[in-house]
């Protein structure tokens, strides 16, 4: 078997490069057959993908990077059903690992690679917003969660937590700091096209494929990643208090009990704004806009694990 490896050595602030360069002398000494590309800027890793996969044959690929770099791996792949993926994290986040029950370890996460237990199913979601179509493994979502993740993707915040190892707490740390600024709107929703909810105030809705997105946060716990099925939660008409004393216990799944957060399930959504908001898949700004239409893809994509 030969594996392809597509490596962020930006990832982390360099953490990336730091971990191929554990992983790659491993890779020689049990000769394994392997090939390797480096990312060098936004979406290399998607136009890499692109190419490798566009001959139409089965593929190992291995990501070794963060959330952002599986998403563009995602969206890169022609055929879901002709790729088998690994996983070596390097990111802050790695929301991506958490469902997968996949090891955070470098050496571990390439034991699992080179000798895996098992080949879990996975689905793939698709978002449509602004005429283009984007896909996600982790999350999709609009409002105050990618609001969020826009401002974490130009934030000195990440860097300066990143060096003290502290990376996971980004997403908390601009969360409590834009939620001051954020003024809830309007919205609608329609769950498999028969299903309609409207909610007056709403700080987001986020559609999740996994029950982790935003570095932890435990937003869907019921969310199965091949089943089919999507997993949706609102956070709509509470005063902003709550919301800051509810964000923590997000990290444990505790903020489901609570009136203000509407959780539902479903195989397509449409998530309709009164005016544009960010929207980010898998934590990466994709746009801003009104109105998100969820989906999953008909093919879903083996990945590796322990």
């Amino acid at each position: 078997m030969k594996y392809i490896f597509i490596v962020n050595t930006k990832s982390r602030s360099g953490r990336g490069g730091m971990i191929w360069n554990l992983i790659e002398p491993e890779l020689k000494k049990r000769r394994v057959d392997y090939q390797v590309f480096h990312t060098e800027y936004t979406h290399h890793a998607m136009e890499m993908t692109a190419g490798i996969t566009a001959d139409g044959r089965e593929h190992t690929l291995v990501v070794v990077g963060g959330d952002g770099t599986v998403n563009e791996v995602v969206n890169g792949i022609r055929e879901y059903s002709k790729v088998t993926l690994g996983y070596i994290p390097t990111g802050s986040g790695n929301d991506f690992t958490r469902a997968l029950g996949l090891p955070s370890d470098c050496h571990q996460a390439l034991e699992t690679i080179l000798d895996p237990k098992r080949r879990v199913s996975m689905d793939v979601g698709r978002v449509n917003c602004g005429g283009h179509t984007y896909r996600f493994a982790v999350s999709t979502g609009i409002g105050f969660d990618a609001a969020v993740c826009h401002q974490a993707a130009v934030s000195r915040i990440k860097t300066v937590l990143n060096k003290w190892g502290l990376g996971k707490l980004t997403y908390l740390v601009i969360a409590l700091k834009s939620l001051l600024a954020q003024r809830p709107k309007p919205a609608q929703i329609w769950l498999d096209g028969d299903r309609t909810e409207k909610f007056e105030h709403t700080y987001f809705a986020a559609v999740m494929n996994h029950p982790y997105e935003g570095g932890g946060f435990f937003f869907c716990p019921d969310a199965k990643i091949g089943d089919g099925m999507l997993d949706v939660i609102v956070a709509s008409d509470l005063p902003k208090w709550k919301i800051l004393l509810l964000l923590p216990t997000a990290f444990k799944g505790k903020h489901v009990k609570y009136k203000g957060i509407s959780i539902y399930q479903c195989k397509e959504i449409t998530v309709r704004m009164n005016r544009k908001l960010p929207v980010h898949a898998d934590g990466e700004p994709i746009a801003a806009e009104k109105e998100i239409r969820v989906g999953l893809e008909r093919e879903q994509l083996q990945v590796l694990a322990p």
